[in-house]
C-alpha cells in the first residue's frame, strides 16, 4: 500500500529548483554586499592616508613633492589623472 502523503525523490524535483535558485540569489546578494564593504575599506583607508601625508607635509618632515608620490603609488591607474 502506498502512502501518498510522502514526497518521493522525483515529486521534489520543484523544491530542489526553488532552494537552488534561492541560493543563487544569496549567493549573489552577499557578493554585492562583501564587494560593497571591501571597497568602503579601501577608500576610507585612502583617506586616513592622504590626512596623514598631508600632516607630515605641514610640520615638514616631507615635501609636498615626496606626498604627492606616496599618495599616487597606493592610486589606481584609473585615478592617476584625476588629481
Amino acid at each position: 500500500m502506498s502512502t501518498p502523503h510522502l514526497m518521493t525523490l522525483g515529486a521534489s524535483g520543484e523544491m530542489i529548483a526553488v532552494i537552488a535558485v534561492v541560493g543563487g540569489i544569496g549567493i549573489v546578494l552577499i557578493s554585492i554586499l562583501s564587494g560593497t564593504i571591501r571597497r568602503v575599506y579601501q577608500t576610507r583607508e585612502r583617506e586616513r592616508t592622504k590626512r596623514e601625508v598631508a600632516a607630515y607635509v605641514a610640520e615638514g618632515s616631507m615635501t609636498p613633492d615626496e606626498g604627492e608620490r606616496l599618495i599616487k603609488a597606493d592610486m589606481p591607474v584609473w585615478e592617476k589623472g584625476r588629481s
